[in-house]
This record gives structure tokens, sequence and C-alpha cells, in this order.
């Protein structure tokens, strides 16, 4: 939907446009790991790492995929290219030239030189020597093209066949150092070698520029050879010495996947192929320079039946380095939560368009959250969510614990009841005396209708009325307290607890407006908690105790402000009390002790008087426990309920639901 001069224009999907991220979407899919881990930094390194389903369908890949993908790649490679083919290839082109060159032979052997003005004895005397060193060619494969660089071939086919398979070697030993080295390495004629010679000569006297800490001169030497680096020269001199690296460990990763006999051939065929004394020293000076570099080729161990040339092989050397490098990237990448390591011309080369279009989504998942208004940068330039953000994380648990009361059907589910006042139901009654006149017309004028029959003017009786029936809902003062302590997190039930926490702060703060809320965690001592402190709540490993004795009396100071409607504190544990204060000191002890008890239920007595009463969510069920919880509910006449982690949403949304409600139009 593209904007201009003010109009938005709208055309068909086809399959091609760039759908926007939806930031909804988004804080949903890394919600349940911000619940779990509390740091958004590392819901969102888990969620790049993992990818989403996307709203409009398909899914965004994550860097788990991209991973896959490269090393199914990779495997494919090694799966289908065979080395050893590279010398047999070698072989049978020599084979091919030294056929070609024989036929030759032959024919001026048998005379057949039409048109000639010599007599065939000196063709055939030629043609005999020839076939003589032929012969007499050894029969390794370096040392078969050593001799044949001096025959004299008499067929030129056969001599344009050699002289490409000797630009081939040439070409690869430059490769093995130089990145497109075609406009480098032609046929190499007189005025070649010399400009190559220049070239390296200046590229040693500009390393050890470099080394020494000198300007190297970079500019002036790309003026001068610039030409000779392809179509894409280094703009660098660091680029091009990455450049160098990556050529010299793409050579060492396939003399590293050779056996010992294979390696020693390769390196007698690229040796001193050159041809030129003085060249071929220059090169080696320059591998002595570039010592520093260490490039550290790979070990490639490939299994296929397809066989490679030499060229094929190095560019085939290169893409496995390129495989290598473009995984690291991404493993580091995945660790750090961090795209920027990762070369995405690189990724585009590799594994195409759609990879490297699925890597900017990626990178944009956090911008969508902030353009939202879901997440904001905060100290220590770490992001953190906003209310909006934590509201919609806390309406995300609301909505699945609904999702898994309707899939359940519990049977405890809050029903509306008849009365008088308060909210108004979309349900209707016959109006009694006392009742709010919330008229229900269209049924009010279909019982007239009913009784009377069609007809004007509609007389209404008083049995005709219908209302709209209506609840009330009591205003509540509600503390929720929260066990943080280790045990809950090693059982699996912390989560749900804060799930729980967010999802009853997103319903009385939509549906109950009026109701006060406080959250209280608890370990060895309590404190209150603020919602949007929620997502980030974790539990501390290093602090031992359960001391609900402190969380019952911040609880109490806390309720003991409202005066009207019903207070009432509800508690998530998965234990008995561990800790209690002394003289402003937590107090541990496990098993726990009898002071700890009798101060836990002189809290509880506290909170009775107060009129506060108190259920107990219990997410264990030990027999010590039960006659504790059973105690509890003896003194202050709450309630307690058994549950589990996967239930406990449920339960308590639906009893704070229930008790929000009284029957009216009779007397309680």
């Amino acid at each position: 939907m593209p904007k201009a001069n003010g109009l938005t224009r709208y055309s068909l999907w086809d399959g091609s446009q760039t759908p926007p991220l939806d930031a909804d979407a988004i804080i949903e899919a890394l919600s349940e790991d911000l619940m779990e881990y509390g740091d958004l930094r590392w819901a969102m390194r888990n969620l790049m790492s993992r990818g989403m389903t996307m709203p409009q369908g398909g899914a965004m890949q994550g860097l788990r995929d991209l991973l896959k993908q490269l090393r199914d790649k990779k495997r494919a490679q090694l799966e289908r290219y065979n080395l050893d083919g590279m010398f047999d290839q070698f072989r049978e082109r020599l084979d091919a030239i030294e056929a070609a060159e024989r036929t030759r032979i032959n024919e001026w052997m048998n005379g057949d030189n039409p048109g000639t003005e010599f007599s065939n004895d000196l063709f055939k005397n030629i043609a005999t020597n020839n076939s003589q060193q032929l012969d007499e060619l050894p029969e390794d494969l370096p040392s078969r093209i050593k001799t044949l660089e001096k025959y004299e071939f008499l067929n030129p086919d056969a001599q344009r066949d050699f002289l490409e398979l000797l630009n081939e070697l040439r070409r690869a030993m430059a490769n093995s150092f130089f990145k497109d080295v075609e406009n480098m390495v032609q046929n190499l004629s007189d005025g070649d070698i010399d400009r190559m010679q220049d070239m390296l000569k200046a590229l040693n006297e500009m390393l050890v520029k470099k080394i020494s800490g000198e300007d190297p001169g970079f500019e002036d030497f790309m003026s001068n050879f610039g030409d000779m680096f392809g179509d894409n020269p280094p703009q660098s001199l660091d680029e091009l010495l990455a450049q160098m690296q990556a050529q010299m460990a793409a050579a060492q990763s396939l003399m590293n996947s050779l056996s010992d006999e294979q390696r020693a051939q390769l390196g007698a065929l690229m040796g001193d192929r050159l041809g030129d004394p003085n060249l071929q020293s220059e090169l080696a000076k320059l591998s002595k320079e570039l010592d520093f570099l260490n490039p550290e080729g790979g070990q490639y161990k490939f299994s296929g039946e397809e066989s490679l040339g030499l060229e094929e092989a190095m560019r085939l050397m290169s893409e496995m380095q390129d495989l290598d490098a473009l995984t690291e990237q991404m493993q580091k990448a995945e660790r750090a939560g961090q795209l920027d390591g990762i070369d995405k011309d690189l990724l585009r080369d590799l594994l195409g368009d759609d990879a490297a279009d699925n890597l900017d989504n990626l990178d944009q998942l956090m911008q969508a959250l902030e353009e939202a208004g879901y997440v904001r940068p905060g100290d220590k330039n770490r992001w953190e969510l906003t209310p909006r953000g934590s509201r919609m994380i806390g309406q995300k648990a609301l909505g699945e614990i609904y999702n898994r009361l309707k899939k359940q059907s519990l049977g405890n589910h809050a029903l509306p009841e008849e009365g008088r006042f308060g909210e108004r139901l979309e349900q209707t009654k016959e109006f009694e005396f006392g009742d709010s006149f919330q008229v229900h017309m269209p049924r009010t004028i279909r019982n007239a209708i009913a009784r009377n029959g069609p007809s004007t003017p509609v007389k209404l009786l008083p049995q005709d009325f219908e209302v709209y029936r209506s609840e009330t809902i009591t205003s509540t003062a509600t503390a929720l307290l929260v066990d943080l302590s280790w045990s809950m997190a090693l059982r699996g039930s912390f989560q749900a607890a804060k799930k729980v926490a967010l999802a009853l702060h997103q319903l009385i703060t939509m549906q109950y407006p009026k109701d006060s809320f406080y959250i209280i965690g608890f370990a060895a001592t309590a404190k209150e908690l603020q919602p949007k402190d929620l997502p980030y709540l974790q539990w501390d490993e290093y602090v031992l105790g359960t001391n609900m004795q402190h969380a019952l009396m911040l609880a109490e100071r806390k309720l003991a402000s409202h005066n009207g409607g019903t207070k009432q504190i509800i508690m998530i544990s998965d234990g008995e009390p561990t800790a209690h204060m002394f003289k402003g000191e937590a107090q541990f002890a496990y098993p726990p002790t009898q002071e700890t008890l009798r101060a836990t239920l002189r809290a509880v007595k506290h909170c009775t008087t107060r009129g506060i009463a108190i259920n107990t969510f219990m997410l264990e069920s030990s027999e010590l426990l039960r006659a504790f919880m059973d105690e509890i509910a003896r003194i202050n006449g709450g309630r307690v309920f058994y549950t589990s982690p996967d239930q406990l949403g449920e339960y308590i949304l639906v009893d704070y639901v229930q008790h929000k409600r009284k029957k009216l139009g009779r007397h309680q």
C-alpha cells in the first residue's frame, strides 16, 4: 500500500510483496521465554534463533533454520563430489592431447602431406623423433606435463589444448593467492610475466610498509595494477588481505582434503608453473610475507561420484570455506542475539534472496516492537517493555487461561445471577417491583402484541414489561502473594505463577477497574511488586527460605486501608513456611521450626481479625503441608486448593470471578 500524494493505493497480492511485521504476533511469540527467563533480550535472542509463524501464513525462519540450510548444503556438496577424479581428468586430457598428436605423427610417417615442397623423408624423420619422445614420457603426471612443456607439437590443436591445461595450472597457482585471476593470468607472454612480476614486487613492498607501520600506498598500487584484480577489485589493503587469506585458506583446504600421494602430485603440478624464475621468486617472497595471515584451511571428506577439474575444485573449496565462515557467523549471532556480524551478501550468494530477506526480517523484530510502542530503549542500552507491552503480555496470559477453560469445560465457571441493581447483562426477566427500570423494548412490545394481537396503537400493561437482568460487582481489594523461592523454579511452577499474576492484573484492569490489586513476592523476605516488573521477575537461587509470615504482614498493611467491600489474600506456594522475621531479620530453618510455624499462624490470625480472607493455592501436597494448610483454613475460614501449575490459572480466575457476584433481589 504505497502512499503517493496523500493517497493510499491498493494492489492485488501476488506473493512478491514483503508483508509488514506484526508487532502483536512478535510479542506473543517471545512472551513465553520472557516469562520463563525474565529477560527481554534473552527472549528476543531465542525468538531470532527459532523463528516464528507469521499471522498472514508461512513462517519466518530463525537462525536455527538458516544454519540447518547451510549444513545441508555443505553435506550435499560432500556427498556429491569426489576429488580423486581431479587427477583422472588431467590424465584423460593428456591422453587425448597425446592421441591427437600421434594421429598427426602417423599422417606424417605415412607421407600424407599434400602440397609440401619438402621430401616425405624429412617429415618421416621428424615424426619418428616425436613418436620416440612420446614413447619415453614419464608415467607420473607432474613429470609428464613438465616433459611436454619442452616438446614441439606437430598438431596445433593438441598444442592449443596443452597450453590451455598449462594456463589452468597457472591460474590455479595464482588463485592460491588472488581472487578473480582471469585478468592476471592469460597466456603469460613476456609482457604479462614482466607486469605480474612488477605487481608482486609492489605488493611485497606494500606489505613491508604495512608491517612497519608506514603508509602502504594502496591507492598508488591500485592505480597501477587495479585492472589485474577483476571487475570487483578490493577497496582497501585490508580487503585485499582478507581476500588473499580466503584464497590461501581455500588452497590449503584442497591440500588438506587430499591423500599424501595426491597432495604431492598437486604440489608438483602447480610448483614452478609460472615459468619464470624471477616471478617465482617474488611469489615465494609474497608467501613468506603473508605468514602473518596464518590461513587455516579446513579438511573435507568428499564421498560422491561426480569428479571435478582443478579450477572447479578450487572454486568448490572457496564455497566450502564460505559455508564454514557463514556458519560460524550465524552461531556467534545466535549466541549473542546480534545479527550485525552476519555477511548478508554472502548469505544471499549461498542460500538465495529468500534467506537474505528473512535475515532482514529478523533484524527488524525489535524495531517493529518499538514502532508499535511495546518496547523502548532502557538503561545501559538494554530494551525494556513499555506499559503497553506489559499489558499485551498480560492479555496473552489471560487469553491462554480462558482458552483452556473453554476446552476443559470445568463446570465451575462464574455464571451471572439475577438482580435488580448493578451491571446490566444481556439476559432479560419479567419486571418486578424494585427492579432497575432498564426496559428491553423489543421484547416488551412483543409481549403486548402476543397478548392483544397485532393492532395499533400497542397498549402496554405492567405484565408486558421485560427488563435487563443485572448483577452487582462487589468492590474487592486483593493481595496476590507469589512464592519466589528456588523450589518454585525447580518444580516448574514459577512461570505459571507469573502468568497468573499478569492475567489477574489484566482481568481486574479490564473488567473490574474499581477493584484494588497488590502483588507481593516472597522468598527469604517479602516485597511488593509492580505489575510492570512481572515479566522480568526471577527467583533468587542464592537466597533460601519461604517467608509466608512476612508476606502476610505486608498484605495486611496494604489491605487495612480499604474500609468497604471484600478484602482477600490469594497465596500461591509450593511448600510450607521455612522462614520468619525476628527483630527485622529473616530466620531460616529447614525443616521448618515451631517458631516459624507459630509466627506464620500469628500473621494469619492478624489478617483474620481484619476481616481478610486467605485463599491458598498449593502446588504441592505433602502430609505436613496439608496439616499446616488445614490449620490456616480453620483459623481464617478461607479455602485451600491443591492444584498443578498447568491448572493454577483456571482455578484462581474462576474463583475470583465467582466470588465477585452476589444474588440480588433477596436479603443476604
